[in-house]
């Protein structure tokens, strides 16, 4: 029956690039031959509406039957039946064109299953897309002259916080419903965004973002600054939007803003629908797929699965819930077929409700779904970076404010390690230490959130109809069944778990499920391998702590203090070392500066005996600070054919002799001189530091016909973000606090050289230069 009697119908589908937009679309192209297919889908910034199409859902490896069964027709097939047409729901007339609109005008049927599904959307975007959505569709469909049939999918969480039955009844019909004005709720949310977008543009929160950003990147110069505070300013923004409608919500009695613009979006449809026949289809929680198109498809992770594999990874030790509690879960397939149930079923005289769920008939009881994933955790563990595999704890079921109480303990006292890590100047290994601490804050945050977000769910007590859904079922024939199930009664969930969900979601979890030792390839392998592929265009290097342990201070004490006698030594270095703190705190705030007041110290130095003593310079301490890895390094990218190039602020008496045979160009700082022959303390041009790295990398690929997007840049320091941002392939040498957190988080290559063992280590590098270069 629904396969006939959707066969020669036009359906149009919002949210085809979600999770159920995706199955529903499979499931019309495989098992609906007859029918023709519309998708309504938002253009990316940078793709157009069939480019997102082509690349989000028919790539998507839910096709993989029809693929099998189509063969090289797979692509005529899509190309007849399925026509793209850009347009938002979340605009006002759908953002449609003409030909948006005569797409729209031809339909017999639209499924809108578009939606903004985060529990944690701001609210302007959830009232935007999820309350005015629906609706918006109803006065397009009007607007384009058409009566087709409005298939909406809702939530059963709808219901809200209730305890007991919960029909499939429009709300304004169900007790305990509270009375908004769905329009003062979105004049009031619009009013909102505004009010917070003129609060984050206030002096003193344009200071905070701004400090913000200096904190978490140091030196990286004003551009990459100025982009970072935006983006702060941009997230608090988000952030606030999301509590408010969280506290919005919660004060009217539903969980979050999704369920709370998902009721009223329900309201504002069935009020403004006109004669266009609506039916709304309410599932519960949808999860991975029973059968169809294969046991366990699932695309991205759904409500469950972040708190699952949390757990599995020991990361989440206890979870708010009621242990009798129903958790509502209901497999992608069931929904699809529930839908496809509606919409063949045509028109009704006065709008319908159907609700997907299991809970009234095939209960799964919280205590029953921990015991299920325990047992299969304990057959099948997780592993941890050193091999061994992770035990899952007994989860307890405490209050949702005793969990919440606990983690925002433990995330303060890592605020307060984080501060005191932030200040010391750790590098390489020791930087390890803050990058674990970050690791296990985004772990604490990352559980903060789940509780926040889901803890809800997992103590609802509402148990949702579905008499309606069983009733439908009992119409169809053993074809339909067999094609279109939705019966929950069907489902075992020890089989369902245990053989279809769990083994799914670890697969797409990408964590660990073999021991250490085994044939699997390291990342660190794997990205180390591309560095040095020969399609690489250039290797560029940054110097200092990259391929030597040394600094500008450290060469200017070893020519300053070069033929002075021991008691000037001694004081030379004793100054130098009292003005440590206050040259390290310039060079964090802006590296640039630094090297300009640094440099200043050369005033007066004589040329010539600088350029005769430089040569002495490589073997007292290039060589003697240098990483063997790193010189070695940059051999092998010369070997395959890569231009190496080294940028630093070292001065240029110091690298072009001595390292100009192991780079094709080297970029430096020069100072001027003056007509006696002397420097004048001052440079020729600005220090290549921060974002004119980046640029003077584009002038050299630009000028030498080379891809940065192809090239490797190695660097040490977050001062150094522009110029490993502008490759596409960075690489983090022995890195910095702030530069070790940026690269584990954007999963960069990170490598740890060291200096050959047995060489000197004096405080500050002193040895055999004229008296002349010590300023008096």
């Amino acid at each position: 029956m629904i396969a006939e009697a959707l066969g020669g119908k036009r359906l149009l589908v919002t949210g085809s690039t979600g999770f159920l937009g995706t199955a529903l679309v499979e499931r019309l192209v495989h098992s609906v031959p007859g029918c023709e297919i519309v998708l309504l889908v938002r253009p990316g910034r940078r793709s157009t509406a069939e480019a997102r199409v082509r690349r989000e859902v028919l790539r998507n490896d839910a096709f993989d039957r029809v693929r099998a069964r189509l063969g090289d027709g797979f692509d005529d097939e899509v190309a007849r039946r399925i026509t793209v047409i850009g347009g938002d729901v979340g605009t006002d007339g759908l953002g449609l064109d003409d030909a948006g609109r005569a797409a729209l005008a031809s339909v017999d049927i639209v499924i809108h299953s578009a939606a903004t599904v985060a529990f944690d959307s701001p609210l302007d975007s959830a009232v935007e897309v999820n309350l005015l959505g629906p609706s918006r569709i109803a006065e397009t469909l009007r607007a384009v002259g058409s009566t087709a049939h409005l298939v909406a999918v809702s939530t059963c969480y709808v219901a809200g916080n209730r305890r007991g039955r919960s029909p499939e009844l429009p709300l304004r019909d169900q007790p305990f419903t509270p009375d908004v004005d769905w329009r003062a709720e979105v004049a009031a949310a619009r009013r909102t965004r505004a009010d917070v977008e003129a609060d984050s543009r206030t002096p003193d929160r344009l200071a905070r973002f701004q400090k913000g950003a200096r904190s978490e990147l140091g030196a990286a110069g004003v551009p990459l600054l100025s982009s970072k505070a935006e983006r702060l300013r941009a997230d608090w923004v988000a952030d606030e939007l999301v509590e408010a409608g969280r506290a919005r919500a919660r004060s009217l009695g539903w969980p979050d803003a999704y369920a709370y613009t998902k009721a009223l979006g329900e309201q504002a449809l069935l009020e403004t629908r006109g004669e266009i026949p609506v039916t709304i289809v309410r599932p519960s929680i949808i999860e991975s797929a029973l059968l169809e198109p294969r046991p366990g498809w699932i695309r991205g992770f759904r409500m469950a699965e972040p708190v699952i594999i949390s757990y599995a990874r020991g990361l989440l030790k206890q979870f708010p819930g009621i242990p009798e509690g129903v958790v509502d879960v209901i497999p992608v397939d069931l929904v699809v077929g529930a839908v496809l149930d509606a919409a063949a079923r045509g028109s009704e005289p006065e709008p319908t409700i159907v609700q997907v769920a299991s809970g009234a008939v095939n209960p799964l009881k919280y205590r029953r779904l921990v015991d299920l994933v325990q047992s299969w955790f304990g057959e099948h563990p997780l592993y941890d970076t050193k091999g061994r595999p992770i035990i899952v704890p007994d989860w307890s079921f405490p209050a949702r404010g005793k969990v919440l109480r606990q983690l925002d303990r433990a995330s303060k006292v890592l605020d307060r390690a984080e501060t005191v890590l932030a200040k010391l100047p750790l590098r390489g290994t020791q930087a390890r230490w803050s990058a674990q601490l970050d690791e296990t804050r985004t772990d604490i945050d990352r559980a903060l959130g789940y509780v926040e977000l889901y803890g809800a769910y997992a103590e609802t007590e509402a148990i949702f109809q579905v008499d309606r859904l069983l009733e439908r079922w009992s119409t169809l024939d053993d074809a339909d069944r067999r094609d279109f199930a939705f019966d929950p009664r069907v489902i075992d969930w020890t089989h369902y778990a245990h053989h279809v969900h769990l083994p799914s979601i670890v697969e797409h979890a990408r964590v660990r499920t073999t021991a250490a030792g085994t044939n699997r390839e390291q990342r660190s392998t794997r990205l180390r391998r591309q560095v040095l592929s020969p399609d690489r265009h250039i290797a560029a290097f940054d110097l200092e702590n990259t391929l030597i342990a040394s600094n500008v201070v450290d060469s200017y004490s070893w020519l300053a203090t070069r033929r002075l006698p021991p008691d000037d030594r001694l004081k030379f270095v004793l100054k130098t070392l009292s003005e440590a703190p206050g040259l390290l705190a310039l060079d964090r705030r802006d590296r640039g500066d630094f090297l300009r007041h640094f440099y200043r110290r050369y005033e007066g130095a004589p040329l010539a005996q600088l350029e005769e003593d430089s040569r002495e310079l490589l073997s007292g301490l290039i060589l003697t600070k240098g990483f063997p890895a790193g010189w070695r390094r940059v051999r092998e990218h010369r070997a395959l054919g890569h231009r190496t190039v080294l940028i630093t602020g070292a001065l240029d008496v110091v690298v072009e002799e001595n390292l100009r045979p192991l780079f094709d160009e080297i970029i430096c700082a020069r100072m001027a001189v003056a007509p006696d022959g002397t420097w004048t303390g001052e440079l020729d041009d600005a220090p290549p530091t921060g974002e004119a790295r980046a640029l003077l990398m584009q002038e050299y690929a630009e000028a030498e016909g080379l891809r940065l997007e192809e090239s490797v840049a190695y660097a040490d320091s977050a001062s150094d973000l522009p110029m490993l941002e502008a490759v596409g392939f960075p690489v983090a040498v022995n890195p910095e606090t702030r530069l070790s957190a940026i690269a584990r988080k954007r999963g960069w290559l990170v490598e740890q050289w060291a200096k050959s063992p047995g060489g000197p280590r004096p405080l500050l590098p002193i040895g055999p230069i004229s008296r002349s270069l010590v300023r008096r």
